[in-house]
């Protein structure tokens, strides 16, 4: 089983809002969650003037979804490493989409050029396949060339990253469904339970199958599932998903699209009201309710 870890948060400006400093035991490592309007603030902090890697995150005015573009950045000449470069991407109008910034640096100043490239490619790619935010960034950086020794190195900066992102509030890394852990160390990760729904609707002599997974965040349909292209008297917010939703013509869903409720994830599937705790089922015919009663 995973350890327990000791992450150490300091408010930097005495308020939640603000900018935070984050470290953890035995990590080299240091991060900075910084509002966009809290960055003139930072000008007198030397780490961030270092060379590291930085996430800029904000909200898509169209659609609604998540934004990040990664980047990394070395010392200059003039000594402004990882600050510069958030100043000019404040100043950039192209970027105006972004409201903070999260930065990974070292408390020793110990990253290189090559460092650098490898984490920005590895955080694009994690960032890219998590599929949860909308990855701004127009090429897939470069991985360079580093031994295997520092490549061990760099994945496990990348798995305390990982954490730490997530404890700042952005889960830029983690996939809507994933293995959970046992409490036997010798045994495999399990995969989350699947649930299934299948309802025949007459009217448009068409059956709709969907799988799901119920997992700490809420309830996942999953990509593959067949959804009633009409709906009748659903919530707005599941309206304007099933809108939004990528859907080929045949009705089959493109991603995998999270919900608060089994309820709610069964509307989006049939198109009407429904209860999820009686229409999802697991392999053997037994519904989530008795499932969660049985627990």
């Amino acid at each position: 089983m995973s350890k327990g870890k000791n992450i150490h948060l300091y408010l930097m400006d005495g308020d939640a809002n603000g900018r935070i400093k984050c470290t953890l035991a035995n990590w080299t490592g240091v991060a900075y969650k910084i509002p966009r309007t809290e960055l003139e603030k930072c000008r007198e902090r030397d780490d961030l003037k270092w060379s590291g890697c930085y996430f800029l995150f904000g909200t898509s005015d169209e659609t609604g979804q998540n934004i990040a573009y990664i980047g990394q950045a070395g010392i200059r000449k003039n000594g402004e490493g990882i600050l510069g470069r958030l100043f000019e991407h404040k100043r950039n109008p192209q970027k105006d989409y972004w409201t903070e910034a999260v930065v990974f640096t070292t408390s020793n100043n110990s990253f290189g050029p090559t460092d650098i490239s490898y984490l920005e490619h590895r955080f694009c790619n994690l960032a890219l396949d998590a599929k949860r935010y909308i990855v701004k960034n127009g090429n897939d950086p470069s991985p360079g060339h580093i031994t295997e020794e520092k490549e061990s190195e760099l994945e496990e900066f990348i798995e305390y990253a990982k954490l730490i992102m997530s404890v700042l509030g952005h889960k830029v890394f983690v996939p809507l469904t994933q293995k959970t852990e046992t409490k036997d160390p010798s045994a495999e990760p399990q995969e989350e339970q699947e649930l299934f729904l299948s309802r025949t609707l007459k009217k448009l002599n068409l059956t709709v199958e969907a799988h799901a997974k119920q997992t700490s965040e809420g309830f996942v349909v999953l990509k593959g599932s067949v959804i009633s292209p009409e709906e009748d008297a659903i919530s707005p917010g599941n309206s304007k998903k099933r809108m939004e939703c990528k859907v080929d013509e045949n009705h089959i869903l493109q991603e995998d699209v999270l919900f608060s409720s089994p309820s709610s994830a069964a509307e989006f599937v049939t198109g009407k009201s429904s209860n999820g705790w009686v229409i999802w089922k697991d392999r053997d015919g037994k519904t989530l309710r008795d499932l969660e009663n049985k627990e």
